[in-house]
């Protein structure tokens, strides 16, 4: 009886031990599915953190400052770039400049340049050793947009980054144009031309005694607002005008030009009474005026003739003929007869001469 009953106990016992120890194995892989799982994760957002991230060993990161540059026609530009690598080795940089086909403007390993420079950068041209990009006496070719490479041979991916360069020329004094600086009111329209020699890529803005004028009724400005159209010109316009020229690289404002505007009345007033000067002027100079006659004295000389010998009607004194028309000698007369006086009758004189 004894034996029997202790038989159960222990074949029990080992059933619940065995039924303990299956379930271990279970319990073990429950436990390390999750650390599993974690550290698998982990190792992926490494490998994706070391793609992704410019910053890591795996890639150059480049930084950028100003990505529009600004440069002055003859001056220079400075197209400044910034990367940061691991690695220790000297970079070897890039720089393109985009076009139908991409122009290679300079390839460097550090500061040192790689290669033979195209004629139009021979002189021109210097690189520092973070990249960064100096162009000397600048042309308007210049203009443009950069490509700058930097890679490193321990680094998987290069870093590259744009830069775009303006070329303008600088703006000299401008000056206003316009037919007449005197108008009369209510008269036809004015046009006033803001005009300059030298500038590029220009811009303009006009003033009315200091004041900006705007787009209105009467001041209507060109597409490009160089011309200044004043419509029905009034009293009111009678004022200072400039205007201001502005580009990429500066302004200038141009002298104050003076708009003068006349009433109707005044004007009238003005015309008719310098009319009645101008008149009065003429006719007093014409009144003053007479001709001026020279006479050669001692160059003609009148011979009476006698009456007798010669047809009355032509030939006796007195006549309009001899009176108009007397002749005339280049020398005088010498007579050889002395003058015959009849009581009665004319003086005769002898035709002998010499």
């Amino acid at each position: 009886m004894t034996v029997s009953s202790v038989q159960p106990r222990s074949t029990n016992h080992a059933a619940r031990l065995g039924g303990k120890q299956s379930l271990r194995p279970k319990m073990k892989e429950e436990k390390g599915a999750p650390l599993k799982n974690k550290i698998i994760y982990q190792i992926f957002l490494l490998v994706c953190f070391g793609f992704c991230n410019s910053g890591g060993v795996l890639a150059v990161n480049m930084t950028i400052p100003n990505t529009l540059i600004r440069g002055k026609l003859g001056g220079e530009a400075l197209l400044s770039v910034r990367y940061d690598s691991f690695s220790l080795d000297l970079p070897v940089i890039k720089w393109l400049l985009k076009r139908e086909k991409s122009v290679t403007v300079v390839q460097s390993i550090g500061t040192d340049i790689i290669g033979t420079l195209r004629p139009e950068y021979r002189d021109r041209i210097l690189v520092f050793g973070n990249g960064t990009l100096l162009l000397h006496n600048l042309r308007f070719a210049d203009d443009g947009t950069y490509d700058v490479e930097i890679s490193i041979t321990d680094d998987t991916f290069p870093g590259e980054g744009s830069i775009t360069l303006t070329v303008d020329e600088s703006i000299s004094r401008p000056y206003i144009n316009m037919e007449s600086s005197s108008l009369l009111e209510l008269s036809e329209n004015v046009v006033l031309n803001c005009s300059h020699d030298n500038g590029t890529r220009t811009t303009y803005r006009w003033f009315k005694g200091g004041k900006l004028l705007t787009n209105e009724t009467r001041f209507v400005f060109s597409p490009d607002q160089k011309l200044l159209t004043i419509k029905r010109v009034l009293m009111a316009d009678d004022d200072v005008y400039s205007c201001t020229v502005e580009n990429p690289v500066g302004n200038m404002t141009s002298l104050p030009i003076r708009l003068t505007v006349y009433k109707r009345s005044s004007l009238y007033i003005i015309l008719s009474t310098g009319g009645i000067f101008l008149l009065i002027t003429l006719v007093t100079i014409c009144a003053c005026w007479t001709p001026s006659k020279k006479v050669k004295l001692g160059s003609c000389h009148c011979v009476l003739q006698d009456p007798s010998t010669d047809d009355s009607s032509s030939n006796s004194i007195g006549s309009p003929s001899e009176l108009d028309n007397p002749p005339c000698y280049t020398t005088s007369p010498t007579y050889t007869d002395p003058i015959t006086l009849t009581a009665g009758s004319p003086a005769h004189i002898s035709r002998k001469h010499t």
